[in-house]
């Protein structure tokens, strides 16, 4: 092939790559709401940032000449100026189905690099095609999801944007975060192989929607409006996020004063004495300390007695798990157990400081929670505490009751500090009244009300922050208006940053699995 003749020959497979699946099957996608592969990579990178990797990955049909696009485009850009690694899934060529050569450019390869690997999934799986007999299902068509697996170096995210089964489910289980598009599928197998396989008739929005997975499995982080939607919070969500688990979370630069006084605090936790049981918003209270006002919300409609979330104080990310009081008192059951090792891990691996903000009344004691091991999820979760190796600062907002508070740092912290308000105790004075010890004390009373009174007297002396902190026990009592910036001095003083400039933590927690 002369020189000319070959240029021409590289033209024209390129622009046999960029017109994807052709106008047909776009117009198709965006009947359905939707942008195409190249569109969503476009929304995502800085302007001008996208670098392809294996554009020519052509192929061909069997018993046909026709040249066809790879149906996933893999490469790198930037976001916010930092580099990501990317694989976006293109539905309109063959349905986005992985053949063997699918995960050459990016892949496994990419998403085990030493910066942030994004894919945007729609996919039916494997292309059969290419793995149907022995030597296709243990071929290099089905191997690049099941190397994605841990000690985990980069962070690595994935957007759900329309059906996907098989390898972008696989993918999602292993991902950090997971952000789900209204109207998407994620599911192991489709409706027909359901159909076929067990007579069981169901809807891709039955098996694998959002409400699926944002409700009962847990699986999904956030939920998407659309396509740009989700663009838009995955890079939200890397602002939050280091390269890789050797470096430190970026610094953003705020004009929010580290000692400014948090005095909506105050006015927002109910006084512990007399309103110990009103509900209140926990998610005011951090708009109300961190940076701006600022947080990055993730599962918010899984295990709703806890709220995870990144924010910022004095510029440096911090993960924070909190009670939520409007949610059963702040109750913790299996799913917050889910919900906060899921934390835990991500801060341990990618050196986050951690908040923990206490106000629970104790475990959610429910047949349910039995039924979903829920003794186990809280081991998981004592446990994983216990190896975190990044700092970790629990405040004790208000009601601090029984074990459950030990799962919110109160036993285990670097550095404890308790509000005036709070209130220290392994159970509420109704439950402890009808304990068997109790209870005999008042029934042998001559006046079983007086020795009731004073039962109760003695629950709430020793009740009191005052006499945790004479037992050496927390580190602090500070009012609610000195919040933000007892927190930030706090961070300070257990956090290296202040002696050799960073904290990079031992990431014990690097290999353990999400959702376990």
């Amino acid at each position: 092939m002369d020189k000319q003749s070959a240029l021409d020959e590289l033209e024209r497979r390129k622009a046999i790559s960029l017109e994807l699946g052709g106008p047909e099957k776009i117009a198709k996608l965006r009947k359905r709401g939707h942008i195409t592969a190249r569109e969503r990579i476009d929304a995502l990178v800085d302007p001008g940032t996208w670098k392809e990797s294996g554009q020519l990955g052509l192929f061909q049909l069997p018993g046909s000449d026709q040249l066809f696009p790879a149906s996933k485009l893999h490469g790198s850009g930037e976001v916010n100026g930092r580099g990501i690694t990317i694989q976006s899934d293109d539905s309109t060529v063959l349905a986005g189905t992985g053949s063997h050569g699918f995960h050459r450019g990016g892949g496994a390869g990419g998403a085990g690099g030493a910066r942030p690997f994004v894919r945007f999934g729609e996919s039916g799986g494997v292309h059969l095609q290419s793995v149907m007999g022995s030597v296709g299902l243990l071929g290099s068509a089905t191997m690049p999801v099941f190397q994605l697996t841990s000690p985990r170096v980069s962070p690595k995210a994935l957007g759900v944007m329309g059906l996907c089964f098989g390898d972008p489910t696989w993918w999602a289980a292993q991902a950090d975060f997971v952000v789900q598009v209204k109207g998407t599928c994620l599911a192991v197998s489709g409706p027909r192989v359901l159909a076929v396989a067990l007579e069981e008739k169901t809807t891709p929005q039955e098996l694998g929607g959002w409400e699926v997975h944002a409700y009962i499995t847990g699986q999904i982080d956030a939920i998407a409006e659309d396509d740009e939607d989700c663009t838009r919070i995955l890079r939200e969500y890397l602002s939050y996020m280091p390269q890789n688990c050797f470096e430190e979370t970026p610094r953003l630069p705020t004009k929010d004063p580290p000692d400014r006084k948090s005095t909506r605090v105050d006015k927002i936790v109910p006084d512990s004495t007399d309103r110990l049981y009103e509900d209140y918003d926990m998610e005011e209270v951090i708009k109300s300390i961190v940076d701006d006002g600022k947080y990055f919300t993730m599962k918010p409609f899984f295990g709703t007695g806890l709220i995870v979330c990144f924010a910022r104080f004095n510029g440096y990310t911090v993960g924070i798990i909190a009670s939520q009081p409007t949610s059963d008192g702040g109750a913790i059951g299996p799913d917050e157990c889910d919900k906060a090792l899921d934390m835990l891990i991500m801060c341990d691996t990618y050196n986050i400081p951690m908040l923990l903000l206490c106000d629970t009344p104790g475990f959610a004691v429910t047949k349910e929670a039995d039924e979903k091991r829920f003794t186990l999820r809280a081991m998981h979760w004592q446990h994983a505490l216990s190896m975190v190796t990044v700092p970790r600062l629990t405040v004790l907002v208000r009601k601090a009751h029984g074990a459950a508070s030990r799962l919110m740092g109160a036993g285990g912290a670097n550095y404890i500090i308790a509000l005036s308000t709070a209130d220290i105790r392994a159970m509420a004075d109704g439950v402890a009244l009808k304990t068997k010890a109790n209870r005999t004390r008042i029934e042998a009373a001559q006046d079983p009300e007086a020795e009731k009174a004073n039962i109760l007297a003695g629950i709430e002396e020793n009740a009191s922050p005052f006499v945790t902190a004479m037992n050496g026990q927390v580190d602090d009592i500070i009012i609610p208006e000195d919040l933000r910036s007892r927190v930030i001095t706090a961070f300070n003083l257990t956090d290296a940053r202040e002696g050799s400039g960073s904290f990079i933590g031992q990431k014990r927690l690097q290999k353990w699995p999400t959702g376990c």
